[in-house]
């Protein structure tokens, strides 16, 4: 099986975003009419709960839409508001030993990636993994803050965005963990998820994010797929939560391991999971490196190096064999 990257470099919402949106649009179309049209939120409560929660962002919000043609369920969905659930596996590790990091598997299925390393200035410089066209997956910005998440493992759905956009508003207007926590604190999310923030002094926290609840800001270094403790048994076992967990608990033990060794336990099972079949693959690792304001992407065979001052525009296809990885849970 193959996956195609791309880094894309635009600064201002344009052309090249417009050809991204149509690329994938179909597919998201299909995705976010899933459960009905009647099932979405309509457009005026969309864009109001963006000027609410996140109201730096609502111009850009409506740069895309109009990018996007203007229709009703276009406007709809780029709001990402209460939006399907959807779930992904994911190991991410907040790294502060001589070197300031975030390292971050991210496991999903390869058919639902879109595979887009994008570098825009829409409010500020910001690199990332796109997702649903303008999110993130994991990103960082021009002041050393990056971010990324996990699937909180908890079967509740409630009113609120999805993380991806949550991850872009963090990037595109914090600049401190403790920022991007006060962020995460007040937005609501429509499922739970988990969210490693670091920044360029080497602060750095996890924030267990649930419909309903209060953010829960911890100092814990690592995240995978369950939050305080397993909830839902079944992905619990199927995901691996627990085996890879205590794996990173291992890493951080060991106080001989440097960041180049750490990152090469990323490449391995259990953290790396080679069950594509199963929607639950690793598909790429990424690294931030907030004082050098650099990111990686890396696979068994491959790598992408990019930062502020060099970007540059490629497209890399990647074979998605598993590596050294293992199939998690049998």
């Amino acid at each position: 099986m193959y996956l195609t990257f791309s880094s894309i470099h635009e600064d201002k919402p344009g052309e090249k975003w417009q050809q991204l949106f149509h690329r994938h649009w179909p597919s998201y179309r299909r995705w976010y009419l899933s459960e009905g049209y009647s099932n979405r939120s309509g457009y005026l409560t969309c864009r109001n709960a963006i000027r609410e929660f996140m109201p730096a962002l609502l111009p850009v919000y409506h740069q895309l839409v109009e990018l996007a043609g203007g229709g009703d369920v276009e406007s709809r969905f780029l709001s990402l508001y209460n939006p399907p659930r959807y779930i992904f596996a994911c190991t991410q590790l907040g790294w502060t030993r001589g070197e300031i990091a975030l390292v971050r598997n991210y496991d999903y299925h390869p058919k639902l990636c879109e595979g887009v390393f994008l570098y825009t200035n829409w409010l500020r410089p910001v690199i990332g993994m796109s997702d649903c066209c303008w999110g993130l997956l994991d990103g960082m910005n021009d002041a050393g803050l990056a971010v990324s998440l996990t699937f909180g493992g908890r079967k509740i759905v409630g009113p609120g965005f999805g993380s991806p956009l949550v991850l872009r508003y963090i990037c595109e207007t914090c600049t401190t963990t403790e920022e991007a926590c006060a962020a995460l604190a007040r937005i609501p999310v429509h499922m739970a998820y988990n969210v490693t923030i670091i920044d360029a002094a080497g602060a750095l926290s996890t924030v267990f994010l649930c419909p309903g609840k209060p953010a829960l800001v911890t100092t814990s270094t690592i995240s995978t797929n369950h939050q305080q403790e397993i909830e839902w048994e079944d992905f619990a076992r199927m995901s691996a939560t627990m085996e890879r967990y205590e794996c990173l608990q291992k890493i951080l033990g060991d106080a001989t391991l440097t960041l180049p060794r750490v990152i090469r336990k990323f490449q391995d099972a259990p953290i790396f999971n080679s069950c594509y079949s199963r929607g639950f693959g690793t598909l790429y690792t990424s690294i931030y490196h907030t004082v050098q304001l650099e990111a990686k992407l890396l696979w068994p065979n491959k790598s992408m190096r990019q930062s502020f001052d060099c970007f540059t525009e490629d497209t890399i296809t990647v074979k998605l064999n598993g590596g050294k990885g293992s199939s998690l849970a049998k």
